[in-house]
């Protein structure tokens, strides 16, 4: 069975530049390996890093150690739900691909939440 996102479709590519994933397959694909849950596509933002760096998540400095690259604001990067989840209650939440968001999201974040930062609004609302 093929991953869904929280939209109920298939699980879309988040970033191949730079390369994303917990998995590092371009997708916010998730499994019992991934603790964190991986699993929001985010289009970070510059307020979205400085707080993840405050939280002790520093998502700018390059660790190649572990094919991270390093963010800059505009990149797509598959965030985890619990960080994600605290930057939207602290007011920084990041723009959501809901297409690319794993549905297991919503076991941590509620579709309300999401939907309250998606940059890929479908045209039916409909199946929200």
């Amino acid at each position: 069975m093929s991953e869904r996102n929280v939209l109920g479709g298939p699980l879309e590519p988040c970033s191949s530049e730079p390369l994303t994933g917990f998995y590092r397959d371009g997708c916010c694909s998730t499994g019992p390996e991934d603790l964190g849950l991986h699993t929001i596509c985010a289009v970070v933002t510059a307020e979205f890093l400085e707080h993840q760096r405050v939280i002790g998540n520093d998502l700018s400095t390059p660790m190649p150690q572990f094919r991270f690259p390093g963010l800059v604001p505009g990149d797509r990067w598959c965030v985890t739900a619990g960080n994600w989840l605290l930057a939207y209650r602290d007011g920084f939440a990041a723009p959501v691909v809901l297409a690319s968001t794993h549905e297991r999201t919503l076991d941590v974040v509620p579709l309300a939440a999401l939907r309250e930062h998606a940059v890929d609004v479908p045209d039916d609302l409909g199946g929200l």
